[in-house]
């Protein structure tokens, strides 16, 4: 079985996200049904303000729909403690924001490891030396910032991993650090990865499957390499030919 082939993980059924503006309801997320299945590698492509964020915020309740609902391993997302899912199904956004203090105090904020060096063992697992922990977190570039976040994540043993645009702030060097990153923890701990880009030749290398939205609408959805190389939409050959920026 190939990755992303596995049970289903995360699943939306008619998500629907609306929200004012000049006095009027616009929708965001219209209508969206997918499954995400455990061990996945996604990404979410769109033109701008094609509602590929407002899609992310909704898989972890960062924001509520006002129609259809999230399932998380069969149960609605509602039926599930804030906290709790949010550490199940963690979030990163695009600029990595870590506490004052040191990168080891960052990574025991949201845990209680404090006792030994275990959190400090998640800095190999992406790809920091473990020296980096006595850092002030200040000192860090932005694609060491985007690392510790990931690592402060991963010791929460999440089962999802949104990405928001995760190196939109990163040189070229720095991006590809990231996604090898990502398809290395998505293959080592069975992680389903749900990234947001505005970049479909970073979705090529990521891989997987690629959802493209459209004004908040799932247009055409599968295998990357067809997506984004042999479209079956109009839609979708505007968004290649970059007709929809």
């Amino acid at each position: 079985m190939s990755r992303g082939q596995g049970i289903g993980i995360l699943e939306t059924r008619n998500l629907t996200r609306e929200i004012r503006k000049n006095s009027r309801s616009i929708k965001t997320v219209d209508n969206v049904s997918y499954v995400f299945r455990k061990g996945g590698v996604y990404n979410i492509v769109g033109p701008s303000g094609a509602g590929k964020s407002s899609f992310l915020r909704l898989l972890n309740r960062l924001d509520d729909p006002v129609e259809g609902e999230v399932l998380f391993y069969g149960k609605p997302l509602a039926s599930y403690q804030p906290t709790a899912l949010r550490k199940k199904v963690a979030m990163l956004f695009q600029t990595p924001y870590l506490f004052p203090g040191t990168v080891k105090e960052n990574l025991e904020y949201c845990c209680q490891l404090k006792s030994d060096d275990r959190a400090v063992s998640y800095l190999p697992r992406v790809g920091l030396k473990p020296e980096f922990a006595d850092k002030d977190a200040e000192s860090l570039s932005v694609g060491e910032k985007q690392r510790v976040a990931i690592a402060r994540s991963l010791i929460l043993e999440p089962d999802v991993l949104l990405l928001d645009e995760p190196t939109s702030a990163l040189d070229p060097a720095s991006s590809k650090k990231i996604e090898e990153l990502i398809l290395t923890l998505s293959a080592d701990l069975c992680l389903t990865v749900v990234t947001v880009t505005h970049q479909p030749e970073q979705a090529l290398r990521l891989g997987g499957e690629t959802l493209l939205l459209v004004q908040g609408r799932l247009v055409e959805a599968g295998e990357t390499s067809e997506i984004l190389t042999e479209p079956k939409t109009e839609m979708a050959r505007k968004y290649i030919n970059k007709e929809l920026e």
